[in-house]
């Protein structure tokens, strides 16, 4: 299909039609325009073009043409005065005629020229602008990325209004072929990141990218990491504000989602809704949200060391009532958390895959009800059901998905090795973890930055972590921007 546009229109209707031979939803016209009864023939696919462009800007035009032109000169004109569509550009390729009217372009062929004229006609079917849906908050904007690039891009280009904000666009996967758009802010980005960014894209070598979890995949350096080491969100406003740090942002079409890049590890604690409201408070609910993340791994864990191994650092008092409560189990500690801990990953699983009105109820039922009923029935003791639901709940207060999912993988390690070795084995489960968040890179930056080599940075990165600096006094950008443009200008 990578053959050249012939001069003969008759070989190349043949051409196309044997290529998209079956596809009901292809249109082709063939029709006579001008007082020479010159042959065109076009091409394009129903549903995902803007029928009223094709009708009013093309077919229109070109039906009232009475202009005299030899054949070889007439496409020329018609892309020059007649078509009155923003976009028009020559295609010389069969396999570029192809890709245009998958895409959702007009083709039109015409006697005797070596090129065809690619008109924009794209009217993909959408969704309206919607919330996000996992990224919730209380004040700031309410809109959410849609499944269109082209809307996507727009959302973010309406919060910088800036020239040096750049977009290339790439095509990925050899049938999907996928349009993925590359945004950097630039005269803040990296140039070894963004250089890195690009070579990656362009090395993709897969049939087809449905989602931009794809991407993310195949851009992680750690495969093997159960944490992300790119971010993901849905939010508008997110995406534009990692821009502004000099990160790159890519927006994939077909999905309401954006990468982000590079990132470390504080930045998964930070939700957009940090920024809206004072700083006292948002710096007391991210410390919360790094306390809550050290309780989702240990809790489970400590509870079965400090239960089965060391049951005299418990207070006399509260380990009385756990022993009472513990009489007529029948299971081990370490069972009964291993049946709470695969109970609520069943319940979180069957309120995400169940359709809303239905979900709740499904939370209701299970987190009450049925926790009740084990607990009367003496399959579980109260003090395990209190264990598991303070270690969801914990989980669900970090705001970023992938985090939560890398970190109950890691408390099942945590707890495993306290069933086998105590405290000890908690403490080696910890290390293990804090050892493995300390090998992590991400284009060159240290995934636990500014934990570790924050002077890098002269240390200014301290101002975003677990407390947030008021927005006046934060007056330098992240590490992820340039050395040279880290200063911004009138303060925050």
């Amino acid at each position: 299909m990578g053959m050249q546009i012939s001069k003969n229109l008759s070989e190349n209707m043949i051409a196309i039609k044997e290529t998209f031979r079956d596809c009901g939803d292809v249109i082709m016209r063939e029709f006579v325009v001008g007082s020479g009864k010159s042959r065109i023939f076009m091409i394009f696919t129903d549903n995902i073009v803007d029928s009223d462009t094709i009708h009013e800007f093309i077919m229109t035009n070109l039906m009232g043409l009475y202009k005299e032109c030899d054949e070889s000169g007439l496409l020329k004109v018609l892309m020059e005065d007649i078509i009155a569509v923003g976009e028009v550009g020559k295609i010389d390729t069969l396999q570029q005629v192809v890709d245009g009217v998958l895409l959702g372009d007009t083709v039109l062929f015409m006697e005797g020229n070596e090129f065809a004229l690619q008109v924009s006609t794209k009217g993909f079917p959408s969704r309206g602008v919607s919330q996000a849906q996992t990224e919730v908050v209380v004040l700031g904007p309410k809109d959410a990325f849609l499944e269109v690039m082209a809307t996507n891009i727009v959302l973010i280009r309406r919060r910088i209004r800036d020239s040096n904000l750049k977009l290339k666009r790439k095509k990925i996967g050899r049938r999907s072929k996928t349009d993925v758009a590359l945004m950097y802010m630039e005269d803040l980005v990296r140039p070894e990141t963004l250089r890195i960014v690009e070579k990656q894209l362009d090395r993709m070598n897969l049939d087809a990218i449905l989602d931009s979890g794809y991407v993310e995949q195949l851009m992680e350096k750690h495969w093997s990491s159960p944490f992300p080491q790119l971010q993901m969100t849905e939010r508008p406003d997110k995406a534009a504000s990692a821009l502004l740090e000099g990160r790159v942002v890519l927006v994939v079409d077909n999905t309401p989602v954006v990468v982000m890049l590079p990132v470390t590890l504080n930045v998964f604690f930070q939700a957009a809704e940090d920024y809206y409201d004072r700083w006292a408070i948002m710096s007391f609910i991210r410390t919360i949200r790094y306390i809550a993340a050290m309780v989702a791994i240990a809790l489970p864990g400590l509870y079965i060391a400090l239960s089965v191994y060391h049951p005299e650092l418990i207070p006399t008092a509260l380990a009385i009532k756990i022993a009472a409560t513990r009489q007529n189990i029948p299971f081990t500690v370490v069972g009964e958390v291993v049946i709470m801990e695969l109970a609520f990953e069943l319940l979180r699983e069957a309120g995400i895959r169940l359709p809303s009105p239905v979900s709740s109820t499904i939370g209701i039922v299970g987190g009450i009800i049925i926790g009740s009923a084990a607990v009367e029935a003496g399959i579980v003791s109260p003090t395990v059901v209190i264990v598991s639901a303070l270690t969801g709940i914990c989980s669900f207060v970090i705001p970023n998905v992938a985090l939560v999912s890398g970190l109950r993988l890691c408390k099942y390690l945590a707890f495993l090795l306290s069933a086998v070795l105590g405290l000890f084995g908690l403490w080696v489960a910890l290390l293990f973890i804090l050892a493995h968040l300390c090998s992590l890179t991400s284009y060159g930056i240290p995934f636990m930055y500014p934990f570790c080599s924050a002077s890098v940075n002269d240390d200014v990165d301290w101002e975003d972590t677990v407390f947030r600096m008021p927005l006046n006094k934060m007056k330098r950008r992240p590490i992820f921007t340039k050395p040279s443009a880290r200063g911004r200008k009138g303060g925050a």
